[in-house]
């Protein structure tokens, strides 16, 4: 179940429109370099869509069908125990189909995660699960490799609810008999943190009175509080538990802090700008109209820069979120809007603007950078106001922020990639 849409909704408007989110100054010149890349991939390029088995000339049985794979450049990028340390099992040990194991390599991914790992074969077994694990380590493909891999293709009703909607809409749907998930027997709950709370359980239990008695419930989430243990007990059947989080942030990400005044936060967002080698950048604000603001500021300042909140009409949040993902611009500023769900390989920096008052979201902000154990930055700016929030924060998350130093070893959030043919930094500035 999601709530974000990321589609193509048409062509890149650009220049000083405020409405649609993208705001592009005179863009800095850089030194030529190698484009950055995200996941293989060249930053700013066109991407193409890989080739799947009904372009591959057919399989025929006995055919070594590996060698009709596009598979993307081999990202051999540094990643961290969050991603590696695994049990070395290989996504052909789950017995998938054909197809669906070559959708699988030609995304890139190559070893299932811990999380695919403990997840996958219990899923295809029938069996409830609720699984903790952190933000970018795989969540998505631990239910999603077995979603596809149960669905009956002979079958012409929903087996899966896979909907793109709140959960009122998707409640409204079943209701008046659009959505028939009378014989749906898998329901996936990733952020489940968010859809057990107050704002949305009854909903979602008013929708699952309407599936199969004999279904099956995937819970996924880097957090559960006290809903979720609640919601496992009154709906899951003995459900398989996994828990990959004896730490909460990832390990790839180093955290800083800078204290300033109010005053001094533009200031300091310009020097981060000028000092950090900077792929591209998250930068989060606490409400919709200081995003407008400082993106306008960051603008000013000769930076390229898009923006991004809840009270944007969904085609221009749709734009926005397409185009800062093929690298069309370095930095985003955004609300909380834009903490769940979201994978964009190339981001190695995620500053804190304002400074978020729980830890579950500054969790779920950090975990913008560092994707699937990779390296990244969180850069925090600390206000007198902010103070008791850090120490906080520092405690239930058994972290370390520590003070930001005059100068930040590049080692620390910059991707090293290494190729049959050469060895190179991204060396990009904004």
């Amino acid at each position: 179940m999601a709530t974000a849409r990321t589609e193509s909704v048409g062509p890149v408007v650009m220049g000083l429109n405020k409405q649609n989110g993208q705001l592009r100054g005179q863009t800095k010149p850089a030194p030529a370099s190698p484009a950055p890349t995200t996941q293989g991939k060249t930053l700013g390029a066109p991407q193409k869509a890989g080739g799947g088995p009904q372009d591959g000339g057919g399989i025929k049985f006995g055919d070594d069908w590996k060698k009709s794979l596009k598979l993307p450049p081999k990202d051999n990028r540094v990643k961290t125990s969050d991603v590696t340390a695994t049990k070395g099992n290989e996504f052909e040990d789950y017995c998938l189909k054909r197809e669906l194991l070559m959708g699988i390599f030609e995304m890139g991914w190559e070893k299932p995660s811990p999380i695919q790992e403990e997840s996958i074969p219990i899923a295809l077994s029938g069996r409830d699960i609720l699984a903790r694990a952190k933000n970018g380590t795989g969540k998505s493909g631990a239910y999603l490799i077995p979603l596809l891999e149960r669905i009956d293709l002979k079958k012409d009703h929903i087996q899966v609810h896979v909907v793109i909607a709140t959960p009122g809409r998707i409640l409204d749907l079943i209701k008046k008999g659009v959505a028939k998930v009378d014989r749906v027997q898998m329901m996936v709950m990733d952020e489940a943190d968010k859809l057990l709370s107050q704002d949305f359980v009854v909903l979602i239990e008013d929708i699952i009175s309407f599936l199969a008695k004999n279904r099956q419930i995937l819970l996924y989430s880097a957090t559960f509080p006290i809903s979720v243990q609640k919601f496992m007990a009154k709906h899951l059947q003995k459900p398989y538990e996994i828990n990959l989080m004896e730490e909460l942030t990832l390990k790839g990400i180093t955290q800083f802090y800078a204290y300033v005044t109010e005053r001094q936060k533009v200031h300091c967002l310009n020097t981060l700008f000028s000092r950090l080698q900077i792929n591209q950048s998250i930068i989060f604000c606490n409400s919709t109209q200081r995003v407008e603001l400082l993106a306008k500021k960051i603008t000013q300042l000769g930076y390229s820069c898009f923006y991004i909140h809840a009270k944007m009409m969904q085609e221009y949040r749709n734009r926005v979120f397409h185009d800062f993902r093929n690298g069309l611009c370095r930095n985003l500023v955004c609300t909380d809007l834009f903490t769940r769900g979201i994978d964009i390989q190339a981001v190695n920096v995620v500053i804190n603007f304002d400074f978020p008052k729980n830890a579950e979201t500054y969790l779920h902000r950090i975990g913008r950078s560092g994707r699937f154990g990779h390296l990244g930055l969180a850069i925090n700016l600390i206000t007198s106001e902010d103070r008791f929030n850090l120490k906080a924060i520092e405690d239930q998350l058994v972290t370390d922020i520590k003070p930001i130093p005059s100068s930040i070893d590049k080692s620390l959030y910059v991707a090293e990639f290494h190729s049959d043919s050469e060895k190179w930094m991204i060396q990009t500035q904004i």
